[in-house]
């Protein structure tokens, strides 16, 4: 069950680009609603914060499956995350996560990796990954699906669909303008699981 709740929670091996200013919505904030079997389980909270040339990212998933009747949670995964960036490249990352009582801690310093919380759009570039959670580089390719109208909390939005595959499996939606605006992937249990943007 693990395996397919937490997929925002690898780093892509990259350099960051000019996306990544673009990704970031005007908000300043991005947020996801996380459902599976048509069940609200979680949130995924991304907020931004300029200053000059920085940017800090902070990113915070809560996820709990209930059993069905009785609601008892028998699963939560928690993981809090800040990116620190310096003229466009990452200058630190840290990263706390409670798996279902299993605890991780990470803490990076400067580096080309690029972390997937997947809000940047270069991620679409990257051929490699590194999960934060453990360190381990995974694999992967991106093609582009196509073009499609992507349905959130402020009605239907123009988007850009990639599909990664290998060691992670992830659909991702971008806007024209670059700022992620839905994911998607098959659990273990062969349920879909998406984060839709409120």
């Amino acid at each position: 069950m693990r395996k397919y709740l937490f997929p925002l929670l690898a780093s892509l091996a990259i350099a960051a680009g000019p996306a990544l200013a673009a990704s970031i919505p005007a908000s300043n904030k991005l947020a996801f609603d996380v459902i599976r079997k048509g069940k609200d389980i979680g949130d995924y909270v991304i907020t931004f914060r300029e200053s000059g040339s920085n940017l800090t990212v902070r990113l915070d998933t809560n996820i709990k499956v209930k059993v069905p009747i009785i609601g008892v949670s028998v699963y939560e995964f928690a993981q809090k995350s800040s990116e620190q960036w310096r003229s466009g490249k990452l200058a630190a990352l840290s990263s706390t996560t409670n798996d279902n009582g299993e605890a991780h801690s990470i803490s990076l310093g400067a580096s080309s990796l690029l972390p997937a919380s997947l809000w940047n759009v270069d991620i679409v570039k990257a051929r490699s990954v590194l999960n934060t959670i453990d360190g381990k580089k995974m694999r992967i390719s991106v093609r582009k699906v196509g073009n499609e109208n992507v349905a959130t909390g402020h009605g239907k939005v123009a988007a850009s669909h990639y599909r990664i595959s290998g060691d992670l499996a992830r659909d991702v939606w971008y806007a024209t303008d670059g700022t992620l605006v839905r994911v998607s992937f098959a659990g273990d249990d062969g349920s879909k699981v998406d984060y839709r943007l409120r």
